[in-house]
């Protein structure tokens, strides 16, 4: 992680740590940066954002930054993060900019930048930008005359994005009732048309967004408003997405939750039984219940595991060549189709798996038995000094000790806030909060709670 970016962009709260002359400066070396093109060509730089009220400010302060170095800046607009990938890697663009902070509130907000393969762009040029954020490199000359560079509106660019979605799933979703959770957040102006278009009866919640509402009670951090809405709407299946809709949690017809390692279960499976799982392996994250590596062990399916971040999952899929990898979260990658996670996109492949086998997502999961887990987040002044202390550090081994082979225990920083997460998981709840709360005691004891 570098100094402003962390393991999914630059985020922190809008005009308190990241600011308006933060985005400025990220949209004006990236433009310089990706102009020097040995052929000439103008360098075309993607921007969407989320539906937070600051994310219009940053949007025009990033394309500020672009078009006063000589690149050219095209507009999508309220979209998804992956639609920012697929657009890149379609349109053979340079570079591609979302604007969001994710799951975060409505105070935060972030940049996410991805490549022109449409995957997360490489520390080399995180650390670059950071370096002239901090005024290492000198000052970057500005473009003039003819040579400034301009702003074009490419919602066009999402609509072939919806019709790439409309285009994957192989069967008619005519007869189902659907429920999406919309989070207030990107996925409003996509998912309900492609579930639409594709023939299936479509309800909606919390798909007004208003600037200071999205993930506030919604979406795939708060599932229990679909869980209820679903019910009583009598529907077939239900899916929520977080703000930019790179995450996707299920709830069945009972509302039964069925999380990412779940999906990643039935996802795997379906995929080993047509022949199409590459090594017959997943790459899952640490934070991946044990309960799922029993279900994949039961179908012989095998799996490695990487630090959390789909960038990290991503990386992995890459370098060995699997087809599927993803996060308990909800960030589900299909190297076959997309390069980040892509929540419609996973809520698609597993209508189409529920459709051919003819079963609930909750009846495709029952092999999966989920070990109890506790996540208990602890805002601290420094997540540095914290997981670095020796006291600290001796109470987890002690605890792992404790535990031995009947649970695990996970304490790390967050990548984007300044927050240390405590996770155990243990074969009781009662145990699982009896451990974590031993580490919470000891962060405060030691002094380095809020």
């Amino acid at each position: 992680m570098g100094k402003y970016f962390g393991t999914d962009g630059y985020r922190g709260e809008a005009n308190v740590g990241l600011t308006a002359d933060d985005a400025f400066k990220v949209g004006k070396f990236l433009g310089y940066y990706f102009s020097k093109k040995p052929n000439g060509e103008k360098c075309r730089i993607a921007i969407g954002k989320d539906t937070r009220r600051s994310s219009y400010m940053f949007e025009y302060a990033i394309a500020a930054g672009i078009t006063s170095t000589g690149a050219d800046a095209l507009l999508l607009h309220v979209t998804t993060t992956p639609s920012i990938s697929y657009v890149v890697r379609s349109e053979k663009l340079d570079l591609g900019i979302m604007i969001s902070a994710s799951h975060n509130p409505y105070t935060d907000n972030g940049i996410k930048l991805v490549d022109r393969n449409g995957e997360k762009i490489g520390d080399d040029i995180i650390k670059k930008i950071e370096s002239y954020i901090d005024g290492e490199m000198g000052e970057i000359p500005f473009a003039k005359k003819n040579d400034i560079g301009r702003t074009f509106d490419f919602s066009a660019g999402r609509n072939r994005y919806i019709g790439y979605l409309i285009s994957i799933p192989m069967n008619s979703f005519k007869g189902f009732k659907v429920a999406l959770d919309l989070a207030n957040g990107s996925a409003f102006s996509i998912a309900k048309s492609v579930f639409d278009a594709l023939g299936a009866t479509t309800f909606v919640i919390n798909n007004n967004p208003n600037g200071n509402n999205i993930n506030m009670n919604a979406g795939s951090t708060h599932i229990e408003g679909l869980q209820k809405f679903l019910i009583e709407n009598n529907c077939d299946i239900g899916f929520a997405y977080d703000g930019d809709a790179d995450r996707c949690i299920a709830v069945d017809n009972e509302g039964s939750i069925v999380d990412g390692d779940k999906i990643l279960y039935i996802c795997a499976n379906q995929l080993k039984k047509e022949g199409r799982l590459k090594n017959d392996t997943v790459v899952t994250t640490v934070m991946s219940n044990m309960g799922l590596y029993e279900a994949f062990d039961k179908k012989n399916i095998k799996y490695v595991k990487t630090d959390v971040g789909d960038k990290n999952v991503h990386d992995m899929m890459v370098r060995e060549d699997y087809d599927l990898g993803g996060e308990q979260s909800g960030h589900i990658i299909f190297k076959r189709h997309a390069n980040t996670g892509d929540g419609i996109l996973t809520s698609l492949k597993l209508m189409d798996i529920v459709i051919d086998e003819k079963k609930t997502i909750k009846q495709l999961a029952d092999d999966v038995k989920l070990f109890p887990q506790i996540l208990k987040n602890v805002e601290v002044a420094d997540k540095n000094k914290c997981m670095e202390d020796k006291t600290l550090n001796e109470t987890i081994k002690n605890v792992e000790e404790k535990l031995g082979r009947d649970g695990r225990i996970l304490v790390r920083k967050s990548g984007t806030e300044n927050i240390v997460r405590i996770m155990v998981e243990a074969k009781t709840i009662e145990m699982c909060k009896e451990w974590a709360d031993v580490i919470y005691r000891k962060i405060m004891e030691l002094g380095f709670g809020i």
